[in-house]
């Protein structure tokens, strides 16, 4: 795991999650998951180059309404938002570029 990354227990609400503005990152997943903390190495350099992402690490679990809301059914789960609108997502990714070209598509 990313030193001072932690997924932690989120207070966001779905109706807050979708009338966030610009580009939003929700990384779902835990901190006890081994995907969570492989994938860590290729999700990293892709956000490391856009500070314009905001990013929530939201710990995901049975009875956490927000994971449910966005059907994540595996970890880690990236949905990417923009204004509150999901415009992708990845689930367990395999390549860093998987991540770069979410970024790209969704800024066009």
């Amino acid at each position: 795991m990313t030193p001072g990354a932690n997924y932690a227990i989120s207070d966001l609400q779905r109706e807050n999650a979708d009338s966030l503005s610009g580009l939003v990152l929700l990384q779902f997943g835990t901190n006890w998951c081994g995907h969570c903390q492989n994938a860590q190495a290729l999700i990293e350099p892709a956000m490391a180059s856009r500070p314009d992402v905001a990013r929530y690490w939201i710990e995901d679990g049975a009875g956490r309404p927000l994971g449910r809301s966005y059907r994540v059914k595996q970890w880690p789960t990236l949905v990417l938002l923009r204004d509150g609108q999901e415009v992708g997502r990845l689930v367990r990714p395999q390549e860093a570029a998987q991540l770069f070209d979410l970024l790209k598509a969704a800024s066009a």
